[in-house]
């Protein structure tokens, strides 16, 4: 009697709210099929309801793989396919030892007789930047100091020890850091100089990070840096005492899209006051390395303020 009563409030209330057409109400069967019917929607739209909750947490946990994975997906179509850069070839002088490295984003002219790059060249686009700076970027912390297994006279990670130099980075990690691979490749000894700490801490330093807020600015530079070495150098090296520490440091910048360009040279050691001090031409850098970089590249500017 109780379960009857039950029933009959339950189907009233879905006759009310239209649940139930009201002709069939006359039908004890029926009604109860209706019943029956009705609760199994509720639990099929209590159980679709979970599901879609569990499904937004899995999204929310997932949040940061998710951005990792679509910044790869960009890489094919929005970052620059280095290997057929023509910008990125730089002439070296005659009788001056040279090994082309072509890395996923640098390309390196290493010199295996000083065991220091000649100059090593990339291109650094407004999308790169934007995934250099995203939450999920690569960590430096994550990477270390080593020895490219390709190239026989890459120095090992120790031999820059006790010297009183850092292993300063030609391309910066701060460029580098929108991809594991291009990040680690930075990390190789092959992309190092010897470099005075307090320059490479501080003003070469402020100069890097010139240079990629102007790339974000421009939505593409080409980079070139390298070492400007004596005629006879100090050298480093935990056994063989044969690592160049060079006298100072270049680097050129050109935006193609605005047909701008300008170098900067610091001697290597601490180096105070703002870049424009250290502002020359690319013409200038060209004389004092013997580097020859594509003619497209304005050799003789060197206006700060257009930058």
């Amino acid at each position: 009697m109780k379960q009857t009563l039950k029933i009959w409030i339950l189907v009233a209330a879905m006759v009310l709210g239209g649940a139930i057409p009201p002709q069939l109400i006359g039908d004890n069967g029926i009604t109860t099929q209706w019943c029956a019917q009705a609760k199994s929607k509720k639990k099929s739209k209590k159980k679709a309801q979970k599901k879609k909750t569990k499904k937004n947490k899995s999204n929310k946990a997932n949040k940061f793989s998710f951005y990792s994975v679509a910044s790869q997906s960009n890489l094919t179509s929005k970052t620059p396919q280095q290997r057929g850069n023509a910008l990125l070839a730089v002439g070296i002088p005659k009788g001056v030892s040279n090994e082309v490295i072509n890395y996923k984003a640098i390309r390196v002219n290493f010199n295996p007789a000083l065991r220091i790059p000649n100059c090593v060249a990339y291109e650094l686009t407004a999308t790169m930047v934007d995934m250099c700076d995203a939450p999920d970027h690569e960590s430096r912390k994550n990477f270390n100091y080593a020895k490219d297994p390709s190239v026989s006279s890459c120095p090992e990670n120790w031999e820059y020890r006790n010297s009183g130099y850092s292993r300063g980075h030609m391309a910066p990690a701060m460029d580098m850091r929108w991809n594991r691979t291009t990040m680690a490749q930075c990390f190789y000894m092959t992309n190092m100089c010897p470099q005075d700490t307090k320059l490479n801490n501080d003003h070469w330093r402020a100069l890097e990070e010139k240079v990629h807020r102007w790339a974000k600015r421009d939505k593409r530079l080409m980079v070139y840096t390298g070492p400007i070495v004596g005629k006879n150098p100090t050298m480093i090296g935990k056994d063989k005492q044969n690592i160049a520490v060079p006298d100072a440091f270049f680097k050129v910048v050109y935006a193609p899209e605005q047909g701008r360009a300008i170098a900067f040279i610091y001697d290597n050691r601490p180096c105070p006051g703002g870049i424009s001090k250290y502002a020359v031409t690319v013409a200038e850098v060209e004389r004092r390395t013997g580097l020859t970089f594509s003619s497209t590249i304005p050799k003789n500017q060197c206006n700060i303020s257009d930058w």
